[in-house]
């Protein structure tokens, strides 16, 4: 990450006003507490408004050049309700993401319309908790499916049965409580979708070439003939 891009990141963390200690900060940037320190550092002596020190946290005053966001009432409905909805039941880096992106939304939100989103009462809750692993092979599946890069797995069948598979993941679908991915089975030469959760086991293989007639527009286009009724004749 460059380090103007990182100086932009650190000021996107502290938005909304609240205490993020330089250990927590450095962890997201991914540097060392000591670059970390440098960093905030220079934004305070450029006239950032961050206050609090190594040791203690940071937390920048509230109105920091933050350019109003303007969003239709609807909009903010929306926004609230995705993002409820990707924490209750996304992976967890997505989780984190959305809960971000709202503080963000509501730091540059005017102040009628950060209350109309304050007033959501649009709430998304897990019957049964995902767990945590399925989280983290979410995340790692739309990674790579971001990055083109094929996924070796180890599926589980309804019946049970354990087959090898390597795949070109290609996009992931979610169906109320059940996440599915669909790619192109290299072991049958054609698309298929697997659920996330019978995935016993999954690693990250080699980048893939972009290929038409593997790609997730041509599994659309092979599902529309699918369903087509027959000609007649």
């Amino acid at each position: 990450m460059r380090r103007a891009d990182r100086l932009f990141q650190i000021v996107q963390h502290l938005r909304g006003g609240r205490l993020v200690t330089g250990r927590e900060l450095a962890e997201r940037l991914e540097v060392s507490l000591r670059t970390l320190y440098r960093d905030v550092a220079d934004l305070q002596g450029s006239g950032v408004p961050i206050e609090g020190e190594a040791g203690l946290g940071y937390v920048m005053r509230a109105g920091h050049d933050l350019p109003p966001l303007m969003f239709t009432e609807e909009e903010i409905v929306a926004l609230v309700a995705g993002a409820r909805l990707v924490k209750a039941w996304g992976g967890l880096t997505m989780a984190r993401a959305a809960e971000e992106a709202l503080v963000k939304i509501d730091e540059v939100l005017p102040a009628k319309a950060r209350e109309r989103l304050e007033a959501v009462q649009i709430h998304a809750i897990s019957m049964q908790s995902m767990p945590e692993a399925l989280r983290e092979r979410l995340d790692l599946v739309e990674t790579a499916v971001h990055s083109r890069h094929r996924l070796q797995i180890r599926y589980l069948s309804e019946s049970g049965d354990q087959t090898d598979r390597l795949l070109r993941p290609l996009g992931l679908f979610f169906w109320g409580k059940v996440w599915t991915l669909v790619a192109w089975c290299e072991l049958r030469d054609d698309f298929r979708t697997f659920r996330l959760d019978r995935i016993a086991e999954l690693e990250i293989a080699e980048r893939f070439p972009p290929e038409r007639d593997k790609s997730l527009p041509a599994f659309y286009a092979q599902d529309r003939r699918r369903r087509a009724p027959a000609a007649d004749q």
